[in-house]
């Protein structure tokens, strides 16, 4: 079975090839600016900054823990679905 065609506008994101480039685009820049890492000298005002690929890694750690804080906090935070239609039923 095919799905009939529709009148929507297809956009460039819609494309799985597209969105599979731009992810590939984004893990070649970031190997690329890991791997600069060893190639300029560090002014490190604490000794772990001079590690190589610190904050590349301290990035990726805090987002993640971000995400997951965010996750936490969701709960917390979480209203029901009807929470601001009042209650004047």
């Amino acid at each position: 079975m095919t799905t009939p065609p529709t009148d929507e506008k297809k956009y460039w994101l819609d494309d799985k090839r597209n969105v599979c480039k731009i992810i590939w685009t984004l893990v070649v820049v970031c190997a690329g600016l890991f791997v600069a890492d060893a190639f300029y000298h560090k002014h490190p005002y604490f000794a772990a900054e001079s590690w190589f690929g610190f904050y590349a890694l301290y990035g990726f750690i805090m987002c993640v823990g971000l995400v997951l804080a965010a996750k936490f906090m969701r709960t917390i935070l979480m209203r029901d679905e009807d929470y601001y239609d009042g209650g004047d039923e």
